[in-house]
């Protein structure tokens, strides 16, 4: 018996969800996000297998994923329907015996178990989620949740036979060749920082001297970047009940706003309509966050922690709006959001 991470990864989760509603959609280019008619301004929330194919991505402009696929199925999000079929997927892993799960969102989870036999396990995991939810799911088998993440991208529906297991033993031989951006936890600017020092794949930065980093992008990230290329993460699941970090509210303007006044009244609005989720969840604000998407797609985001937690709309609005401050107003704004965020 050995101590195994399992990343269960919902496949093309939002847009599974809503194909079950819709059986008829099935096979079909669908793309959900914003109210649902890309003739208006908002982004894309998820998109089928069959539409990624034409190369329309999360976070895309609804306009330009109509010009990619004209004829796609446009839905709006119903984030009540998503949390509903997550929960039952949540319920399936748990019922596992001996599982410890953690809740990372609507379509993932880790889940910590001691076996001798992770294949089978995840075998059984995928058979009984389908059989009770109808939805398909990949994962992805680690000695620790960094690696057991990462698995899950080798075993996706198109490129793996729905898992993969990369553990020490074959991490440098996998990923090794592969460019950082492979690594979860490295983004596009954090890729170009380790171009810059001449560390392109993960094998080079896996090899950095930590201390050389640590001096270069700062004493806590500079090392962690060379452990991640290492492959090296936690290695237990935690049981901790997953709970929402922040609640945000976000709105996509049809015409761009250029007044800096409407732009705060706009904040000062989304930081109400912030507060009431903050009320509702019972839990005071200790972070405030705002987003700007200024024309004709840039998008900044500023924050502050807050004196004191507070739950008062008033405080968070005047939070939002001193962040607010921290931009430089003169750019047309297309979408503006607020976000509070939670004590950890």
């Amino acid at each position: 018996m050995g101590y195994w991470v399992l990343h269960v990864d919902l496949d093309q989760f939002i847009a599974a969800v809503e194909v079950l509603r819709r059986p008829e959609l099935a096979g079909l280019p669908v793309v959900v996000g914003g109210h649902g008619d890309p003739t208006l301004r908002g982004v894309v929330a998820t998109a089928s297998y069959a539409a990624r194919e034409h190369g329309v991505r999360s976070g895309m402009p609804l306009r330009t994923a109509l010009k990619r696929i004209p004829d796609a199925v446009f839905l709006p999000a119903d984030n009540p329907a998503y949390e509903e079929a997550s929960e039952g997927v949540m319920e399936v892993l748990r019922s596992f015996d001996g599982a410890t799960v953690e809740v990372m969102g609507w379509d993932e989870a880790f889940v910590g178990v001691d076996t001798d036999d992770p294949e089978s396990l995840a075998t059984a995991i995928r058979g009984a989620v389908l059989e009770r939810t109808a939805l398909h799911c990949t994962v992805g088998i680690g000695d620790n949740l960094l690696r057991a993440k990462i698995a899950t991208e080798f075993g996706k529906p198109g490129t793996g036979p729905g898992m993969f297991r990369l553990t020490a033993d074959n991490w440098f031989p996998v990923m090794g060749p592969r460019p950082t951006r492979a690594l979860w936890g490295i983004g596009a600017k954090t890729a170009k920082k380790l171009d810059e020092r001449g560390l392109h794949t993960v094998a080079e930065l896996a090899a950095a001297d930590p201390a050389a980093l640590a001096a270069d992008l700062g004493p806590a990230m500079g090392p962690y970047f060379v452990q991640l290329g290492r492959g090296l993460g936690r290695t237990t699941v935690s049981g901790t009940p997953w709970v929402v970090r922040s609640r945000s509210r976000e709105t996509t303007f049809q015409a761009n706003l250029a007044d800096w006044d409407d732009v705060r009244s706009e904040v000062v609005a989304l930081a109400r309509r912030v507060t009431d989720d903050v009320v509702a969840e019972g839990r005071p604000a200790a972070r405030v966050g705002v987003k700007l998407r200024f024309a004709p797609f840039t998008t900044r985001t500023r924050s502050a922690t807050l004196p004191e937690p507070t739950s008062d709309p008033e405080r968070i609005a005047e939070a939002a709006v001193a962040v607010l401050g921290k931009f430089t107003p003169g750019r047309e704004v297309r979408l503006i959001g607020v976000r509070a965020e939670f004590e950890r």
